[in-house]
């Protein structure tokens, strides 16, 4: 575990956006093949972006699906400035190790989302229910039987129990 960065303070670190999408009692995942785990839209946040612009991007770039973050900034409504953001529901800090970029961290904001419509089915994107995860179900890419990692599993429970 690289998780201490106190032990290696030249390890590099990404920060990027993650977005549960909830619709109804299910989350939306894909088989990642460079990870090879059950895991939601996300990826890195650009230059010039902020975390939600980022995770919408994401989500849309990866799904196709146009969402909404759901949360709401803490700051009154009318003050204007300093902007405020939504906030992440968690942030992780995740250990990655990678063929092209070696080892390194991802610091990941995670976002519960809903989409703006519904459009059904999304090729290569798998609707998993509360029960599925609870039930810990394998899901299936290819000849792969995997049920998703222990922390997506929690998370996407949570989303479901708060958007759904």
């Amino acid at each position: 575990m690289l998780s201490d960065q106190s032990l290696n303070p030249e390890l590099q670190r990404h920060f990027t956006a993650t977005g549960f999408v909830v619709y109804g009692d299910s989350v939306l995942l894909h088989w990642h093949k460079k990870v090879l785990e059950w895991l939601p839209p996300g990826g890195h946040i650009e230059s010039n972006e902020d975390p939600v612009q980022a995770v919408i991007r994401e989500v849309k770039e990866e799904t196709g699906l146009d969402v909404e973050i759901y949360g709401v900034p803490y700051l009154k409504q009318n003050q204007g400035y300093p902007m405020e953001i939504i906030t992440p529901r968690h942030i992780l800090i995740e250990d990655i190790n990678d063929p092209v970029d070696g080892l390194h961290q991802h610091i990941d904001m995670i976002y519960y989302c809903r989409p703006v419509r519904f459009y059904g089915q999304i090729k290569d994107w798998v609707w998993v229910s509360r029960k599925e995860f609870r039930e810990e179900k394998k899901l299936i890419s290819g000849h792969i039987a995997k049920a998703p990692p222990q922390d997506v599993k929690e998370i996407a429970v949570r989303a479901i129990d708060m958007v759904g």
